[in-house]
């Protein structure tokens, strides 16, 4: 029986986190078409890292306050969050795209990129938690 298998050797739930990976990268790859490079930068890398982490963030929190991970909670975080939000970030192309910045010696641009998406990523998550936080606040009061 399948159930009895640890989650990371289920077909069912392996397949959850193919689809939302497929999912997520072709929705990185819209992004990249319609987020230009700016200065150089590229935006489009840019903008999936800081919403993947506010998604992520609330996702988790979401979740999270909801009860144990298991059943539906369960495929949600491995659906939307190791499968949608993994393959719409791209944390490899963050090093890549600042290591090309570096290799043009455009150091300021790289390390501005590099440290900007750190830090907006950590705020992003943390905004994601607080809006989750605010919106079950909210439920509670109206329920």
């Amino acid at each position: 029986m399948s159930e009895a298998r640890p989650p990371h050797l289920q077909v069912r739930l392996m397949g959850l986190v193919l689809v939302g990976g497929a999912v997520g990268t072709l929705a990185r790859w819209a992004v990249g078409l319609a987020v230009p490079h700016v200065l150089r930068l590229p935006l489009g890398t840019f903008t999936v890292n800081l919403a993947g982490a506010l998604v992520l963030g609330a996702l988790l929190e979401h979740l999270g306050s909801r009860g144990p991970d298991t059943d539906r909670r369960r495929a949600l975080r491995l659906t939307l969050g190791t499968g949608f939000c993994g393959g719409f970030t791209t944390y490899s192309a963050l090093a890549v795209d600042t290591d090309a910045l570096l290799r043009s010696g455009l150091v300021g641009h790289a390390l501005a990129y590099a440290l900007a998406t750190v830090v907006l990523g950590l705020l992003a998550s943390a905004l994601g938690v607080a809006l989750a936080r605010r919106l079950a606040g909210r439920r509670g009061r109206t329920a």
